[in-house]
């Protein structure tokens, strides 16, 4: 059974984890979390999600443990309020960051353009002319109706390093070394070559996403694949792969 999004996030992949080759392992360890969008496809494993930045932890640690009442519950934003207006908590806050500005790479505080139109308009929660869903009641039910199918998954915050050490199914998606600036903890602050070691050292099944042309894994050219619609998504991105089976 696969689930719709949680939150969206710059680079997710929930678009495309169906094409990515299917778990062979009863637990899926995504080290750079992000929205979790290949693990979102097979929830019924054991997940084991493991993510450096703190709002994007914070986010899963919310989802891990809120009640679907508490979720149904949550108020919407009304034109002019910010999400420091709502009387939540501040993981709540930053669970309603994320839908205010589709594919973005951090929560945001106000609605984005698109968003703010449908407020004015009077509606929530519907879809915008690219099929993306705002924060609203539709949201809040489908976050509601899918939180007891990841009841079971484990969160580590930390670094891709901080991954407990078993044979798994790993879902390497870093910040690409050229297009992931956007993120809070870049390129500019991780050893790819090190990082390229340490995935082809982990037991079990391992798939590396990045852009064609990265070198630090001998990676081939995949599939085009369209980014969530943002400021800076929306985009083709020409997607490279690598795997360890195609090391052996």
């Amino acid at each position: 059974m696969s689930l719709r999004p949680f939150f969206t996030f710059y680079g997710g992949k929930w678009r495309a984890a169906p094409f990515y080759a299917k778990p062979e392992h009863d637990t899926i360890i995504e080290p750079f979390a992000g929205s979790a969008g290949y693990a979102m496809r097979y929830p019924r494993l054991k997940v084991i999600l493991v993510e450096r930045d703190p709002l994007v932890a914070a986010t899963w640690r919310y989802l891990l443990r809120v009640s679907p009442e508490e979720v149904i519950s949550l108020p919407d934003l009304q034109e002019g309020q910010s999400v420091d207006d709502l009387f939540v908590c501040q993981e709540a806050r930053l669970l309603i960051g994320w839908w205010l500005n589709g594919g973005s790479a951090q929560p945001k505080k106000r609605p984005g353009a698109w968003m703010r139109r449908q407020i004015e308009n009077g509606g929530h929660g519907w879809t915008t002319g690219g099929g993306q869903l705002s924060w609203g009641a539709r949201v809040r039910e489908r976050i509601a109706g899918q939180l007891s199918q990841i009841s079971h998954w484990t969160l580590v915050e930390g670094s891709y390093e901080s991954a407990p050490e078993r044979a798994a199914t790993w879902f390497v998606d870093p910040p690409y070394r050229k297009a992931g600036k956007h993120y809070r903890f870049g390129p500019d602050q991780i050893d790819y070559p090190g990082l390229g070691r340490w995935c082809a050292s982990r037991p079990g099944q391992v798939i590396v996403c990045e852009n064609v042309g990265a070198d630090w894994l001998p990676f081939r050219p995949w599939r085009y694949i369209k980014a969530s619609a943002a400021k800076h998504g929306g985009k083709i991105s020409h997607e490279a792969i690598w795997t360890n089976d195609e090391a052996a």
